[in-house]
């Protein structure tokens, strides 16, 4: 069975996107999915970077954009205003008063920034060789368990993207993982399978097959997201990311209205 969603999905607002949000429901409906979600780069609250995400003045414009792609596909497409906001510590509160101003169908919640360190950003690449990879990685999946008991987030994004650049721990981090899944259990997240990964460096899903058997055995729910930056990446290595996640033993994954899970759909 073909995936039938797409959550993950970026407009020009965050400076590193491109195409029209309306070539990007386009591109849903060729591949055959039956409903997508944007969920654009929410404003940074710590700094303004426009190359990463859309500034605070921008976010009505945003709404505004994606309102006008679920009208013009209505009975075409189901179209679905998510939005991914970083998790900071310390701004949390803040987070969350923004997000409570508009209306949402799922936020996704992503670590990206180690303190002021974006471990993700190519420009930003030449920290890997002064840090130790394996407390980056412990330091990254306590950032994700914070992210998880704030409780702000619906859906957390990509949830080993520390791998991004092909940078892996020496030591086995299993421990950090289970307690990843104890996490997210009690707060009741959900994860994201990211097929994003194969695009970059790590050319690896996110998360990988070792973590998502791990998160499969503790119940947590999944959704499926390309992270298109491009409406030819819309859909894409959804197969694969089906596949992925037959392999850690998930038989369904979920779909969210009002921030909440309103279906469940069978991988087989």
């Amino acid at each position: 069975m073909l995936i039938i969603s797409d959550y993950h999905m970026h407009t020009p607002l965050c400076g590193h996107a491109t195409g029209a949000p309306q070539a990007y429901a386009k591109r849903a409906i060729q591949t055959g999915l039956v409903e997508i979600g944007f969920s654009d780069h929410a404003p940074l609250l710590s700094h303004k970077d426009p190359t990463i995400t859309m500034d605070y003045s921008q976010l009505p414009i945003y709404h505004d954009m994606v309102e006008s792609v679920r009208a013009e596909f209505s009975g075409e497409l189901t179209v679905r205003v998510g939005i991914e906001a970083d998790y900071m510590a310390g701004y949390e509160d803040r987070t969350k008063a923004m997000l409570a101003q508009y209306p949402y169908d799922y936020v996704i919640g992503s670590v990206h920034f180690i303190d002021k360190w974006g471990f993700d950003d190519p420009i930003q690449l030449k920290q890997w060789d002064i840090r130790d990879v394996d407390e980056v990685y412990r330091e990254y999946f306590r950032l994700l368990r914070k992210s998880a008991l704030a409780r702000i987030f619906d859906i957390l994004g990509h949830v080993d993207l520390v791998k991004k650049f092909n940078f892996h721990p020496k030591k086995d981090l299993t421990d950090e993982v289970e307690e990843n899944a104890r996490i997210f259990k009690k707060t009741g997240v959900v994860i994201e399978i990211n097929t994003s990964g194969l695009r970059k460096p790590a050319k690896e899903i996110y998360p990988s097959l070792h973590d998502l058997k791990i998160y499969c055995q503790k119940g947590i729910p999944i959704t499926f997201g390309s992270d298109a930056h491009r409406p030819e990446e819309v859909g894409m290595d959804m197969d694969n990311g089906r596949e992925w996640a037959l392999a850690a033993g998930y038989k369904e994954y979920v779909l969210f209205e009002k921030r909440k899970i309103v279906k469940t759909v069978g991988l087989v």
